[in-house]
Parts: structure tokens; sequence; C-alpha cells
């Protein structure tokens, strides 16, 4: 049985001009909204997550307390589970793959949360990498609507060393035996493999392999971690899908709309929420260098660095208690102790 629930978005104009005629938003609560509905944080998932892959955080004594917050996780389109194209009906799928930017995730979930639960206002947007994309996204879009914003490991342009590492990882997909017209013809079993693989060298620091830390959180050998933790990771998921949220990735940026028109420190200047930007001191794409250039173009942020050699992993600690223990204090700082 599902472990979630699916909003009706109906027929869903994107942002890159095509329609769906039907499309839906999977997610998942917890905890109790109050009253007057100011008690909401909102979650989004990060690359080729579900809301079961993050949600380790939440707890009464993790990093999001559901005792006294209600916390929507809702996930990103093209994760699988939300509208992705391993679900797509024709005419679209079937190399036919239309485009989700996170201006489609952060529309589809604002109706979610006024037409669903009637929420019209965030406490805080919480996000971990493609998950922090999206709470920058939401703090230019809908600055009236967001109290505050923990955006850890991210950015608000995908930078462009970033798209390099993307179109790496993109190409050992597409280069598939099998792949063809923009979709697979068979399951891509060694281009999964190998993805996880050159995921791995790109998700955890030099020094996270140099100290061998894989060896106290259950791996055997490097290989074990490797074939574990890595390939077992991505063989999970569809590789249309994986594509999609790559595309996703590549396209993030939080002025790339109507509004500010590619115009990035007037999208920045518009955050007006109380922002803690937490890059990882060791990750090599989400670097400390590129957010402390977009937080400072920020009114009213604070860049607070999480100094670990989790690599990119640092922003999502479920094995690091030290790096847990800095996001923990971050959101405190913002919602209040």
């Amino acid at each position: 049985m599902a472990d979630f629930e699916t909003f009706d978005l109906g027929p869903l104009v994107l942002q890159r001009g095509l329609t769906l005629p039907k499309a839906h938003l999977a997610y998942k609560t917890y905890g109790t909204l109050n009253a007057d509905k100011s008690n909401v944080i909102l979650y989004p998932t990060s690359y080729g997550a579900h809301h079961s892959d993050i949600d380790w955080l939440i707890g009464r004594d993790g990093i999001l307390d559901p005792d006294r917050w209600f916390i929507v996780i809702p996930n990103q389109l093209g994760n699988g589970l939300s509208t992705s194209p391993s679900n797509l009906a024709e005419p679209y799928g079937l190399g036919r793959i239309p485009v989700f930017t996170n201006w489609d995730n952060v529309q589809a979930q604002e109706r979610l949360l006024r037409e669903v639960f009637g929420v019209t206002r965030l406490a805080l947007v919480y996000g971990w990498s493609m998950g922090g994309q999206q709470a920058l996204h939401w703090g230019a879009l809908h600055p009236d609507k967001v109290a505050a914003i923990c955006a850890v490991c991210t950015s608000a342009r995908t930078s462009p060393h970033n798209r390099v590492f993307l179109e790496g990882i993109r190409a050992v997909l597409t280069s598939a035996e099998g792949y063809r017209d923009g979709r697979f013809t068979q399951r891509p079993v060694a281009a999964l493999r190998a993805f996880g693989r050159v995921y791995a060298g790109w998700a955890m620091s030099q020094a996270f392999y140099r100290e061998k830390l894989w060896a106290g959180i259950g791996f055997s050998s490097l290989e074990d971690y490797l074939v574990r933790g890595w390939e077992g990771n991505f063989l999970r998921r569809q590789p249309e899908d994986l594509i999609s949220m790559i595309d996703t990735w590549i396209q993030s940026d939080i002025a790339d709309n109507a509004t500010y028109q590619s115009d990035l420190a007037k999208a920045l200047g518009a955050i007006t929420a109380r922002s803690i930007i937490m890059p990882s001191t060791t990750d090599l794409y989400f670097t400390v260098a590129d957010s402390e250039i977009e937080t400072a173009q920020m009114p009213n942020a604070e860049l607070r660095p999480i100094p670990s050699i989790w690599g990119h992993r640092a922003g999502n600690p479920i094995q690091s208690a030290e790096d847990q223990a800095m996001l923990r204090g971050a959101v405190r700082d913002l919602l209040g102790r």
C-alpha cells in the first residue's frame, strides 16, 4: 500500500509551454496542522529521492519536530511518484518527455498547500540539494508566503561547473545501449551501475574516502560501499526519471521567469525570509564560494557553512551526528527554540 497521498492537479500548463492534460503531486504529511495554520514546514525532495528517503530527519529529537510542526513533503515532478516520465500518459512519454522546472514544482506545491490545507503562509521551507533549490524558488516567487528558509548544500542558480557534473552523469545514461529517440528500449543496468559509481566520486569528498568513513557505516570494503551504497541507490529508479530530474536541476534558476527576467541579483534581493544558507565545506559542486556570492545579495540571510568531510552528503547526514547537530541548530535558530 502507498504511504502517501495524491493531489490531482488537473490540466497543468508547464513553464516551458506544454500542457499536461492530467498531472498529480504525491505528498506525505507529518504532525498536526494547528488551528491558525501557522505551524507549516515545507520540505521538498532532493535528486532521485522519494519522501521516504528523506523523512529520517523528522522526529521528536530530529531536525524537524512533528510534535510542534506540521511538515509536508511534496515529491518533486519527475521523481517517479509525482507526475514523471515513467507514469506519463500518451502523447507524452515514449521519448516525448516535457521539461519540468522548479517553477513548475513551486506552483504545484503552492496549490497543494492552499487547496488541500488552506495554508497561505509557511513558517519554514527546508531543503537539501534540489530541495534547497525549490526552497529558494519559494523565497523569490512567493516572498510574502515564506517566513524562513533553511537551504542546505544548494544554489539559487545552477553554476557552470555544476552543469558540467550533470551533463557528465546524463551522458552516462544516454550513451547506454538501447537508448534511442529519447527513450530506453531496455533497462540500462550497466549504465545505472556506472551512473552510481560516477555520482559517488562527486557526492563524497576526497577526505571521506581517504579516512575510509564508509567502514564506520556498515560497509566491509570500498567496493561494497560502491555496489550497495551507490549502484543499489540508483538501480531503484527509472532511468527516464533520473534524466528528467537532471534536466530540472540544470535549468534551476530563481530568476528564470517573467518576474525577474534572468536578473539573479533582483531575485535574490526579493527573498525577504529569514534565511540560513548552509553549504558543506567539502561539497564538490555546491561550493561555499558560490553560496557566499548568492547569500551576500539576500537582505536577511546568513551564510553558515557546515565544516564536514562528508561532501555533499553533509546536507543529508543520516550517518553523521555532528552534521545533524549543525542542521538542528539552524532550524531552531530560524523557528525559535
